[in-house]
């Protein structure tokens, strides 16, 4: 059995310094690592992730992160990326790591994602070269995820992102914004790996789970939803 903790949308700065700290103190105790979905600052300032490094830093497992829309805000993603990665978080982006746990190997394949819709209700790469450049950014994010996710040699697989893969973990917004909430090229990644798992944020009023077209169990970790520090995912013969 391997234990995973995750969550996202914690949106990081000094205001928030110590509120998920108690929690995260337990869980070598209870997880094997911990998965966080994106939007871990507010406005993506090299100041907030060094909150975010206080916070999720020296925990006693490995972190492993994919970065949100928010992290992106200030255009100081290297200095973000700096900051958590000089406190040993692991920063995933269209590419994957393996972790070596009691219950076996882990491979984490994470990408941020972006927007477009589901099928049947999604933008398409056609008309106005914005229009075009919106639809190629999601298709090449997710094409780089399908390539982490069946790149990693592993026994169980998990793969990490901000926006949704499905529409199912969206319910609860407003269905004129499901665009910019996730899109189906992402499940469509997912499903081709052999993935146990699939873990986002970004739908802070959205539902806790869904399922891929191809039957992986979708999880929607953002703090606004899960409503405390951290969920646990056992995976092995079964998931919770």
């Amino acid at each position: 059995m391997i234990r995973i903790a995750a969550v996202g949308d914690v949106h990081m700065d000094e205001d928030v310094v110590g509120r998920f700290r108690p929690a995260l103190e337990e869980l070598p105790d209870c997880a094997d690592v911990l998965l966080l979905a994106g939007d871990l600052t507010r406005h993506g300032t090299e100041s907030e992730a060094r909150c975010v490094a206080r916070e999720f830093g020296g925990l006693g497992v490995p972190v492993i992160t994919v970065l949100g829309n928010h992290e992106h805000q200030c255009d100081q993603v290297p200095q973000v990326v700096k900051v958590l990665e000089d406190v040993g978080i692991t920063v995933l982006e269209g590419t994957g790591t393996v972790l070596e746990c009691a219950g076996g190997r882990l491979g984490v394949a994470g990408v941020k994602g972006f927007g477009g819709g589901f099928a049947g209700r999604c933008a398409s790469d056609f008309g106005e070269p914005e229009m075009k450049s919106f639809v190629r950014t999601t298709n090449e994010s997710a094409e780089a995820l399908g390539k982490a996710l069946r790149g990693l040699d592993c026994d169980l697989l998990v793969s990490l992102t901000h926006y949704s893969p499905v529409p199912d973990t969206l319910a609860g917004e407003p269905l004129e914004i499901y665009p910019f909430l996730g899109c189906y090229q992402l499940g469509q990644a997912i499903d081709s790996a052999p993935t146990a798992l699939a873990l986002h944020g970004h739908a802070h009023h959205g539902t806790e789970r869904g399922t891929t077209p191809g039957g992986v169990r979708v999880r929607n970790v953002a703090h606004p939803v899960i409503k405390q520090a951290y969920s646990i995912f056992h995976l092995g013969d079964h998931l919770g």
